[in-house]
């Protein structure tokens, strides 16, 4: 099949925000020895991004809705590139959080808005596909460019991580201004219209499902670096590898998640899918010393994390059939809340004293909680629930 090269542009986009957001958690020990703050301080980085990327996605779509979709994306990816290249000379600490967090502002929006013009730009039958090959570039970034950009952080100096993503952030907008397509902008809507889809319980369920849940795999992945070297023996020189490895669970992971959705409800696959996240993150807690252990679920873990993401955006579809430029803005917003909870909450017990793994008995927890909310879920708006409604309306 040939690759559509107009999907490209948005594949670059997302290589680029992948990079960003995940290449932090194996280069903190780095950054805490050059910035002179602790490993926890470190961790406060990746809340400042996510808690931009909750503050940005739905006031960037809400205010951009009636533009032009191509010069939306080019505009966001420009904020994107010029505050990633910033954060590659801030000086200090405090700077690079302010920094991080206005990096952060464009993230959610960017997939928003792409997601939207991928399902425009497929033909009828294929805009799963064509939204699905967006999201290729955030694969990329975790199996591929995270490690790369680990390795050449950690052996020369973390610095360069920031640049690379800014200039992977030029090649995104160049390859927007050649190749995305000009399509007409929604003039028939507008900020409190694309909001509606908020005042449904559904969709609070379903941010709260990706908010809690995923936030237990992220006291994980946050301090993943502290614990495959500290814990369970790895070299600092050898966390690239570990990275593709979770990389890899991620590429297999989303495949799984995928084809189990497709034979089983959206539902039963989200609850299924957190409970095994809770068992392995329990699996951390008492045997990540040993090295071997360790690595297995390394790529457990980093393939249930990527696993949820096709039965919980098709919840929220569900959820918002009339706003799915906001609702897939608010997805991102509720990914990087369970981002920003996971590295705050599991660097608690880190700031006590505990041991590196001490952060994954905090997953168990928080994944504990989405479970519950998902089983609940499921009971109002599954498949098999709405089916006894639909009956009972017929029989009225």
């Amino acid at each position: 099949m040939k690759l559509d090269k107009r999907i490209i542009p948005l594949a670059i986009g997302g290589l680029g925000i992948g990079t960003t957001e995940f290449t932090v958690m194996g280069l903190l020990p780095d950054i805490a020895r050059s910035l002179q703050i602790s490993i926890p301080e470190a961790g406060h980085l990746i809340s400042a991004y996510a808690l931009g990327v909750v503050i940005g996605a739905p006031i960037l779509i809400g205010y951009s809705v009636k533009f032009p979709p191509k010069k939306v994306l080019i505009v966001l990816m420009m904020i994107f590139t010029l505050f990633n290249g910033l954060s590659a000379v801030a000086p200090g600490y405090y700077t690079m959080l302010v920094i991080r967090f206005l990096s952060g502002l464009p993230h959610g929006a960017f997939f928003g808005v792409g997601t939207v013009v991928a399902a425009r730009m497929a033909g009828k039958g294929k805009e799963a596909f064509y939204i699905s090959l967006m999201f290729t570039g955030l694969t990329i970034a975790n199996l591929a460019m995270v490690p790369l950009v680990t390795y050449i952080g950690h052996v020369f100096h973390w610095r360069w991580y920031f640049a690379i993503v800014a200039v992977i952030g030029l090649f995104a907008l160049l390859f927007l201004k050649l190749w995305l397509p000009v399509l007409d902008s929604n003039q028939d809507t507008h900020f409190m219209e694309e909001l509606k889809f908020l005042r449904k319980k559904q969709a609070w369920f379903v941010l709260m499902i990706t908010a809690i849940g995923f936030g237990g795999l992220f006291t994980w992945f946050s301090y993943i670096t502290p614990l495959m070297t500290v814990i369970s023996g790895i070299k600092e020189s050898q966390m690239a590898y570990v990275m593709i490895l979770a990389g890899g669970g991620m590429v297999v992971g989303n495949l799984v998640g995928g084809y189990l959705s497709d034979r089983l409800s959206p539902e039963k696959t989200c609850a299924l899918l957190l409970l095994l996240m809770m068992i392995s993150l329990a699996g951390v807690f008492f045997l990540s010393e040993y090295k071997n252990v360790s690595l297995a679920l390394t790529f457990i873990c980093g393939a249930l994390s990527m696993s949820v993401a096709a039965p919980i955006n098709i919840m929220m579809m569900k959820a918002a059939p009339k706003s799915e430029m906001m609702a897939a803005a608010f997805m991102q917003a509720a990914f990087n809340i369970a981002n920003a909870m996971g590295a705050f909450l599991g660097g608690i017990p880190l700031e006590k004293g505990y041991p590196f793994n001490y952060p994954s008995l905090v997953g168990v927890g928080m994944t504990l909680i989405g479970l519950i909310i998902a089983l609940r879920y499921k009971s109002l708006y599954g498949s098999q629930a709405v089916e006894k409604e639909e009956v009972s309306i017929e029989s009225f």
